[in-house]
């Protein structure tokens, strides 16, 4: 069973490669699929076991199609690289780059005159802030439903999907600056970024290695978002000083016409910058993820030295609660980043074993937020943002334990890489779910307040 499991990963990351370096379709990958599956079966027949099969077959497929040579290529730890690996030959799967790039930037522009009609349309603030991320995401996922050319069912249930959100920030009857319209703010974009995921992997959302490969994503739209900010602001900081120099005064276009379509479209350029120039950030990530680990465990055991020494939990101040949420958080999304930037068939290590520090110390910090908001609860009854918080904290507890445990189990060679990999994907629309029902159900529940 585990040689026909590991069968079935290797499977599983050829595909997800496919569907994320070419723009073929969904329905052009499953062909491939079938006959790689068809050449592995052959060879299973033929007495070979699962992975000299899927070796040979790779070869075989990789002679046809050029997707499989640079699998072999960007995958050059792996034995197969040598039979898969095939003369280059010219490359004409995918679009022309002068025409992506003609796509990205028409949607781009899109997407902040989107924002820029909305701010028009929309004069209360509250109902603006609820309505930015059904205004911008829509465009990502529109990149991305061109890159790997959706199937119309799947493109369909994206687009119904997206437009119940409209629906719902729009419809319910907010109280003006409630808790649960900040809650619908909040959550709304997590639930959006969760559909856009079902874009991003083509459809196959039930695809570990799709979904890890999105988790990745995620993490190096946040590197390249940063860099555009940082050179952006730069370079109009400089701007403004020059012509403040000579008496022009810049705020006015600033907040009409630069913000309002610079950030959605940095969004979109950004997205894009992962997939075109994907290698660069890949270099740097297992630095960066190394860099951050052990920073991060400092941070959380001086925070929880912190906590425990305040005195009376019930006593803990609200937006240092919102605060802790916060850092659970992250250090969720640098794990995710971590396991989904380590090589797969590298042995436990040193920093495996740095990553069940972070996770048991991110286990410790949620314990006592639990414990604080389990008291202000008892104390002073529940509220929307209370029971969102306890629902966030018990859903983070539970990926922790998890965490832990099976890296433990990989630390001692007991359990493979592979299993604790699946626990982060398979957990991750867990969330979406819960993001979900605060969207939808919290505000009724509580009347609109």
């Amino acid at each position: 069973m585990e040689q026909h499991a590991e069968l079935e990963a290797q499977v599983d990351r050829w595909r997800g490669y496919v569907q994320r370096r070419r723009a073929i379709s969904t329905a052009d990958v499953e062909e491939l699929e079938d006959h790689l599956r068809g050449q592995v079966a052959d060879l299973q027949a033929t007495g070979l076991d699962d992975e000299e099969s899927f070796l040979i077959a790779i070869k075989r497929l990789g002679n046809l199609d050029a997707v499989s040579r640079e699998f072999a290529r960007e995958h050059s730890e792996r034995l197969w690289k040598q039979l898969a690996l095939v003369p280059d030959g010219p490359d004409d799967t995918g679009s022309p780059s002068w025409r992506e790039l003609a796509v990205v930037l028409g949607l781009a522009v899109g997407a902040g005159l989107a924002v820029k009609a909305g701010a028009a349309w929309i004069t209360d603030e509250n109902a603006l802030a609820r309505n930015v991320g059904v205004l911008v995401v829509p465009f990502v996922a529109a990149y991305f439903a061109w890159k790997r050319r959706l199937t119309v069912p799947v493109a369909a249930a994206l687009v119904a999907a997206l437009a119940a959100v409209a629906v719902v920030v729009n419809v319910y009857p907010f109280a003006r600056g409630g808790s649960t319209e900040v809650l619908t703010v909040v959550h709304t974009p997590v639930v959006l970024w969760l559909l856009l995921g079902l874009a991003y992997v083509g459809g196959r959302w039930r695809s570990d290695r799709g979904r890890m490969d999105f988790a990745r994503f995620t993490g190096e739209l946040a590197i390249y978002l940063t860099l555009l900010a940082l050179g952006g602001g730069v370079l109009i900081g400089l701007t403004f000083a020059v012509l403040a120099a000579l008496g022009v005064d810049l705020e006015p276009v600033m907040e009409d016409w630069i913000l309002p379509f610079a950030v959605p479209g940095a969004l979109v350029v950004a997205a894009w910058l992962v997939e075109a120039k994907k290698n660069v950030v890949e270099n740097i990530a297992p630095v960066l993820t190394r860099v951050f680990t052990p920073l991060t465990i400092v941070m959380l055991l001086a925070v929880l030295v912190v906590l425990l020494s305040s005195g009376g939990l019930a006593d803990v101040d609200r937006d240092l609660l919102i605060l802790m949420d916060a850092i659970l958080v992250l250090v969720l999304c640098l794990l995710l980043y971590s396991i989904s930037a380590r090589d797969p068939l590298a042995p436990p290590g040193v920093f495996d074993a740095l990553q069940l520090v972070l996770v048991v110390a991110a286990l410790a910090v949620d314990a006592v937020m639990l414990t604080a908001m389990l008291t202000r609860i008892a104390e002073l009854g529940s509220s929307p943002n209370r029971v969102a918080a306890l629902g966030l904290n018990v859903l983070l507890l539970v990926h922790l334990v998890g965490s832990a445990w099976l890296t433990a189990r990989f630390l001692r060679r007991q359990a493979g890489f592979a299993t604790l990999e699946r626990w982060q994907t398979r957990y991750l629309p867990v969330y979406a779910a819960w993001a979900a029902v605060v969207v939808v159900a919290f505000p009724p529940v509580f009347g609109f307040v």
